[in-house]
């Protein structure tokens, strides 16, 4: 019978699912996603025929019941016949982890220590673990960490000029999105060919955004350092801002730690600035000039963290462009291509409108989409590490 890969990515009120499996267990064979847990909980699911369907309780209450459920439907559709193993996006893996790891209570106490420097993911991706190991307390999980990627980066690149001893305390650049990263890194040699190990800078840009440059298929610097707000401009998020702000904001109107997180993470970037979406699909549809302005500001601020990765590389190979608004805004990529005519970006307007590999017409600097997969890189990771004999 073939065996099965389970990849759950849990969020504060969903949890993404994807199950893997044929050679090497290279093929997606369904996914989907349950939301509003907590609420009116919503499920979605396909695989290769199309949408699959589901009857839910009102509400799911928490991870636990959420995949208490999740399993009951996957059996009885006959689609979790064999699982080997589940593996798990856990967004933190500090500085023990550069490598994805098989799971057992010593290393989930490790990860749980954790939650201070990723407090409004790492407790949620934590839970869903917790809750499998209930359900199934004989299925092997494996934890593939968000931060790996970046951990060879050069001390210089992780460091923050603040006492040393607050950098023995854990205060330090880790950069995020990395198995995206990794993923998009792996395609490089497919998509490039030989310049796969140059000066590379890869665009993650989604409702989360940041940038990664790449040398070797190494990461070397990237837009986001200690937490998941640093760098550019985001769906809700405010990108890097003057800690002045912030400063000003507890001391002149006695902002509550609560309501200035709130601010930061759920209140700003895209959203905060045109009052209407964090989704860069519905601005880009808009005549408003507020949505006008958001889109400026999130392109101006990529042009800039561009600039900055490429003096740490010293100059520009190719940029690649991914995720949500990465692989599908057309509009956005050639408004920053445009500012990047200095690196040697030329666009090519028929290219970036068909979604093309490469969207740039010759010259000393290329562009690139490349739709990333993070799931695939998680049912590789734990296949490796549960299934050797794959």
């Amino acid at each position: 019978m073939t065996r099965q890969i389970l990849v759950l990515n849990a969020g504060s009120s969903s949890i993404k699912f994807a199950i893997f499996d044929g050679p090497q267990f290279a093929r997606r064979a369904l996914h989907g996603m349950i939301s509003g847990l907590g609420s009116q909980a919503l499920f979605s699911a396909r695989n290769h025929d199309g949408p699959l369907t589901g009857v839910m309780p009102a509400a799911l209450h928490n991870h636990e019941s959420a995949l208490a459920w999740l399993f009951d439907w996957l059996e009885a559709g006959g689609h979790a016949r064999n699982l080997a193993a589940a593996g798990h996006r856990v967004v933190h893996g500090g500085t023990a982890h550069d490598a994805p790891v098989l799971l057992d209570a010593a290393t989930l106490q490790a990860l749980r220590t954790l939650i201070p420097l990723a407090p409004l993911h790492q407790p949620h991706n934590l839970a869903a673990i917790e809750a499998l190991a209930g359900l199934r307390p004989a299925l092997p999980q494996v934890a593939c960490f968000d931060t790996a990627f970046h951990c060879g980066q050069p001390a210089v690149a992780q460091a923050l000029a603040l006492p040393r001893e607050m950098t023995a305390q854990g205060l330090r650049r880790y950069g995020f999105h990395g198995l995206s990263y990794e993923y998009v890194a792996g395609r490089l040699p497919e998509v490039l060919g030989a310049r796969a190990g140059g000066r590379i800078i890869v665009a993650h840009l989604g409702n989360g955004a940041s940038m990664c440059a790449m040398r070797e298929q190494r990461s070397v610097a990237s837009s986001m350092g200690f937490s998941t707000l640093e760098g550019l401009m985001m769906g809700t998020r405010c990108g890097s801002i003057d800690p002045g702000v912030l400063l000003h904001l507890l001391r002149e109107q006695a902002i509550a730690l609560d309501e200035l997180e709130d601010l930061l993470y759920r209140r700003s970037g895209l959203l905060g600035v045109s009052a209407i979406s964090n989704d860069m699909r519905t601005l880009l549809a808009s005549s408003d000039p507020r949505a006008v302005e958001a889109i400026e500001l999130f392109v101006y601020r990529a042009v800039q963290e561009t600039g900055a990765l490429a003096a740490a590389l010293e100059g520009l190979d190719a940029l690649v462009f991914t995720g949500g608004i990465g692989e599908n805004a057309a509009a956005v990529r050639a408004m920053i291509c445009a500012k990047l005519g200095w690196l040697g970006i030329t666009l090519d307007v028929g290219a970036n409108t068909r979604n093309a590999s490469c969207i740039t017409q010759p010259g000393a600097a290329s562009a690139h989409v490349i739709a990333t997969d993070e799931e695939a890189v998680i049912a590789a990771h734990t296949a490796r590490l549960v299934v050797p004999d794959k």
